[in-house]
Formats: structure tokens, sequence, C-alpha cells
């Protein structure tokens, strides 16, 4: 309506993303895992508007590696051009699928964020 993407969907850009490596890269298995990532806190700076239907990079690191968490920090930005149009982080605690009590990050979920850690 405003000519933009909405700003929950730059929340959105943020999940895939990290769910996209984690699937990929650790073998999350969000369907069917004894372990999932919970969201415990989310943020995100504005700096420029995206709009539809434009493609977007993500650049995604690791910034803190815990026993049972992880913060994320990513940028948004127009593919092929210099800047971001957004930043934030994305904080998951890795908990039991069935009792959401926090457990230690499982390998290979460990090895695949230790080679996004800044």
């Amino acid at each position: 309506m405003y000519g933009h993407v909405n700003n929950v969907e730059y929340y959105s850009f943020f999940d895939t993303a990290i769910n996209a490596w984690l699937i990929k890269e650790g073998g999350l298995d969000i369907h069917a895992g004894g372990v999932i990532g919970v969201c415990a806190e989310s943020h995100c700076e504005y700096r420029g508007a995206i709009a539809f239907p434009e493609t977007i990079d993500v650049g995604l690191r690791v910034g803190k590696l815990g026993r049972s968490s992880v913060r994320y920090e990513l940028e948004l930005g127009r593919a092929g051009e210099p800047g971001a149009l957004a930043a934030g982080w994305f904080v998951h605690v890795f908990v039991d699928r069935e009792t959401r009590r926090p457990v230690e990050i499982p390998e290979p979920l460990r090895g695949c964020l230790e080679r996004l850690q800044a």
C-alpha cells in the first residue's frame, strides 16, 4: 500500500535466512527433530525501503554462540548493490521439542554455526 515491503516481512527474511542455513548446512529437521530453535529476541533497524518485487541479499553471521543459544547478526540489501537497507539480530534458544526446555546445541548444528562466527 505504501510502496515498500512492510516491516514485519524483514523479520520473515531474517527467519527464513537463518532456518534455510540450519536446514541445509546443519541438518535441522524442523518437522520431526528432537531439538528446535525458538526465537527469544529479535531486533531490526530500518535504514532504507525495500520495494516489491525487488530481489534482496541477506548477510548472516553469528555474533555469539552459547551452550544452548545463538545470536545471529543480519543485514538486508538490494541484490548486487552495496549498503544495508536493514540490519538486526535474532536470538535462537535451542529447546527439546516436547518439553520446550533449553538443551545444548547438538552437532552438526553447532558446527554449521561455528562456520558463521564473526
